[in-house]
């Protein structure tokens, strides 16, 4: 047994369109939820009043961080340190979106508790996995060389419902983590082989308000004929495309499925895009696999909206993928029937618990008296 004990652990998600923080308490009798607070945005302005609103700010003993990129060198969980700090500033181009509102955090959070241990947990941990068929892209040397391959992201959130479910349960397993960020993965025996999400976390299906994949021809053509420089092209694909674009008015899902349901063409039509490229991309890894046995719904959309759910899956009949429209409207934790060739999940994912076991597990680790030599 580690001599740390238990440990009460700060977990700061930054996402793209929020930061989330929770307390968890964690050590040998259990992992148990404290708290939760969040704010809107990706600012870090009311970090201290979040902290406050927790109320564990004297008893922390650790803070862990999702990050979603650690470059093309940082994977596993890491003890956060100047060294760590200048190789993920160097990093940022990787997920400039992303990686400086999380490296703030960490900034806000060390000003604060200047003696707090805090580790880096990173989301393209869990796609390491992956075949170099997978990984390795399209291009010269040159670029690869430099870091420039899939690298695959919402790993915490895959990571969980792998180990919810186990790899026996899911068998040949697509995961689809919708939310404002979303994208799909492949697993085989509980194991990363392929994500939609690539270089970057822009890339892959249609998302809030980031393009997912496109014919790069067009960034080509902005480029050239529209005198689009790299800010004006990284504002295009990450800030102003995709749900957003298509319906003219929200990125937010909800909101577009009232408006659809208010009979708006546009909010329809973005809709429409999602489930596609969704369904699309089930069939896609259906075929990598050679076969399907399971699909899991995850994230803030998969877990929460039905009709996207029994959208996405419309079909998919010819794969055995059905959905019983009373189970999907509850939210059950299984909504195709029973029994069913392939089996519709849905899980409510925990990024959060992930972060407090590794920055446990770290630190525990560090804790360890050294072997004795004799």
């Amino acid at each position: 047994m580690s001599r740390r004990g238990t440990d009460v652990i700060l977990c700061v998600n930054c996402g793209s369109s929020s930061v989330k923080c929770a307390v968890y308490r964690v050590g040998a009798t259990g992992e148990e939820r404290l708290a939760t607070a969040s704010t809107d945005g990706p600012g870090l302005e009311s970090l201290d009043s979040t902290l406050a609103e927790l109320g564990f700010d004297d008893e922390l003993t650790a803070a862990g961080h999702r990050l979603v990129h650690g470059g093309p060198y940082h994977y596993q969980p890491a003890r956060v340190d100047e060294t760590l700090l200048a190789e993920l500033r160097a990093a940022v181009p990787f997920a400039p979106v992303h990686l400086p509102v999380a490296l703030a955090a960490i900034g806000a959070l060390s000003r604060r508790h200047p003696e707090l241990p805090q580790v880096a947990c990173f989301d393209t941990a869990f796609h390491q996995t992956m075949p170099e068929s997978a990984w390795h892209l399209p291009l010269p040397a040159e670029l690869t060389d430099l870091g420039i391959r899939r690298y695959g992201f919402h790993g915490l959130s895959y990571e969980y419902v792998v180990g919810v479910l186990g790899p026996t349960v899911l068998g040949r397993a697509v995961l689809a983590h919708l939310g404002n960020g979303a994208s799909l993965a492949a697993i085989r025996d509980g194991r990363s082989v392929h994500t939609t999400m690539g270089f970057t976390p822009t890339g892959g299906v249609v998302m809030g308000c980031r393009s997912g994949d496109l014919d790069p021809g067009v960034l080509v053509y902005a480029a050239r004929e529209l005198g689009y420089d790299a800010e004006r092209l990284e504002r295009l694909v990450d800030h102003e495309s995709g749900l957003l674009a298509l319906s003219g008015t929200s990125s937010d899902m909800q909101t577009l499925v009232q408006r659809r349901e208010g009979g708006d063409h546009r909010a329809t039509l973005a809709i429409d895009v999602f489930c596609t490229r969704i369904r699309m991309q089930i069939g896609a890894y259906a075929a990598l696999l050679g076969g399907l046995d399971t699909i899991v719904f995850t994230g803030g959309i998969g877990a929460h909206a039905a009709s996207i759910r029994a959208k996405s899956c419309r079909g998919l009949d010819h794969l055995g993928v059905t959905v019983d429209e009373r189970s999907n409207a509850a939210n059950a934790p299984v909504i195709s029937p029973d029994p069913a060739p392939v089996t519709v999940r849905v899980v409510e994912t925990d990024e959060d618990l992930m972060i407090a076991r590794h920055t446990h597990t770290l630190l525990a680790t560090e804790a360890q008296p050294p072997l004795d030599p004799s």
